[in-house]
């Protein structure tokens, strides 16, 4: 049995699935398991490579600052590194991550900022440009006498190390466990550091290998391979960690041959049934990768192996991509109408999370309830017949 010297170690190597229960056309379609990373995604393989070359060049020292603007598992993986080497971590992140990232990135010793998810490249608010500054401010302190060793900026989508890593490892990773028999594979971008190291890769030894873009609608990405050109906009998705308002330094599209522009509910829906037909949970952008692949098989008309990633684990998105009531209040799902009550309670009665109290419950319950979910009444359910309502000046009154 193998003993590794750290977790470090564990990054790489992982598996490939074929997919047997979905409609793939007449293609064969598998599906790589990032999610098996220890860090739970692809971005593992970065996290690795951006801080070791850093080191490396004598741009991060021992009691230094790592610094970054990250929409998804970037943080995740610098997290899982840094926490390993001893350095401080400030991480600077959208506001529609999820609940249980953030809890992980705090878990694991990193320090979060939240920002805006509704601004564009240049906005101060704007995660990248927020990051930035931050290490601009610690350096500037530093250099005016203060304490500490100041701080690194990773810069993932200019850092040439991101798609390096891809490079070196996942994209000859790919072609040996396929014994150099695969015909295309679907990507997303994000910093496009794996679309953009895998390209350079095939490029030298795989060139008849198609690369697809799978990208999230309202994305600039997909009008930018199918045409040539993009226009500026910002835009909102809610699948996490893919898609781009601008294009980053280190991208290159130039071997990609379509994308496939996914909505959020088509992303959400496809990985759900990722988990119920495969049984593989993934997280949200996988949704978009497997849709856009699902796509391409079915748009064939001879048989073709074709590949795609599991991105992440899905285990971050309990409270979104699996959460029923989430997907609901989103327009991602049809929310279902009773006709009664129940569609005007905030979770339904037979979903067993109703925010409501019963008659013989202590006050302090339904002065709980308030404040964890945020109102300021609450229905008084006896059973499933409604006998009153409570107020929180119904409570400052009977105190």
């Amino acid at each position: 049995m193998a003993i590794y010297n750290n977790i470090l170690e564990l990054i790489g190597e992982t598996p490939i699935v074929r997919i047997n229960h979905l409609d793939t056309g007449p293609c064969e379609l598998y599906i790589k398991l990032e999610l098996q990373n220890p860090g739970g995604s692809v971005k593992d393989r970065i996290g690795l490579k951006l801080i070791e070359d850093a080191e490396a060049r004598g741009d991060l020292r021992p009691g230094m600052t790592i610094v970054e603007g990250t929409a998804g598992n970037t943080g995740l993986a610098l997290a899982l590194v840094a926490a390993q080497k001893g350095y401080r971590l400030l991480l600077v992140i959208p506001d529609k991550m999820s609940h249980e990232k953030i809890a992980v990135l705090k878990a694991m010793g990193a320090e979060v900022i939240m920002t805006r998810s509704d601004v564009a490249r240049g906005h101060p608010e704007y995660y990248l440009d927020m990051g930035r500054s931050l290490a601009e401010e610690i350096n500037a302190g530093v250099e005016a006498g203060g304490d500490g060793q100041g701080a690194w900026f990773v810069n993932q989508f200019s850092n040439p190390s991101n798609p390096a890593a891809h490079e070196e490892s996942t994209g000859p990773e790919i072609w040996r466990q396929m014994d150099a028999d695969l015909d295309a594979i679907v990507l997303g971008a994000g910093s496009s550091g794996t679309l953009a190291g895998i390209s350079a890769w095939a490029a030298k030894h795989a060139p008849e290998l198609e690369l697809i873009l799978a990208d999230p609608e309202g994305s600039i990405l997909t009008e930018y391979v199918n045409t040539g050109s993009y226009k500026d906009k910002s835009a909102s998705w809610k699948v996490e960690g893919i898609g781009e308002d601008f294009l980053p330094d280190i991208s290159d599209f130039s071997r990609v041959q379509k994308a496939f522009s996914i909505s959020d509910t088509e992303s959400f829906h496809t990985v759900r049934e990722l988990l119920h037909h495969e049984g593989i949970m993934a997280g949200s952008s996988t949704g978009t990768l497997l849709a856009a692949a699902l796509q391409y098989c079915r748009e064939q008309t001879e048989p073709k192996k074709v590949l795609t990633l599991a991105a992440d684990t899905g285990n971050r998105y309990l409270s979104k991509v699996y959460n029923d009531r989430w997907m609901r209040e989103q327009g991602l799902m049809e929310t279902p109408f009773f006709g009664d009550l129940r569609d005007l309670i905030a979770r339904p009665w037979d979903e067993k999370e109703t925010v409501v109290v019963g008659p013989k419950e202590p006050l302090g319950n339904a002065f709980g309830r308030m404040r964890l979910y945020d109102v300021s009444q609450l229905p008084v359910m006896d059973g499933s017949e409604l006998v009153g309502l409570i107020t929180d000046e119904d409570m400052l009154n009977a105190i």
